[in-house]
């Protein structure tokens, strides 16, 4: 599993993403990436999944098949996200 991150370090969200993510890490053992909308991978994803809002946090399957999505500065439990990066 894939767990991703679309958003901007700097907003007014980055460094409350970035400290979510890294707890996240740690509590889950998960690897999460932070990735710019901005730049050409961001942009690809955001025009394949559809995300106009920022942070988007989405769990990928390896093939690229979304399993869960959170959008907005209201961030899933970690409880959440662990659940499905594990499905």
């Amino acid at each position: 599993m894939r767990v991703i991150c679309i958003g901007r370090r700097e907003s007014e969200y980055g460094r409350t993403v970035e400290e979510w993510l890294t707890e996240f890490e740690r509590r889950s053992g998960e690897e999460t990436e932070l990735i710019s909308p901005d730049e050409p991978e961001g942009e690809r994803l955001c025009r394949v999944y559809g995300v106009m809002e920022y942070p988007t946090i989405m769990v990928l399957t390896e093939g690229g098949a979304q399993l869960a999505e959170w959008r907005g500065q209201s961030l899933p439990t970690f409880d959440e996200v662990i659940y499905w990066a594990r499905k």
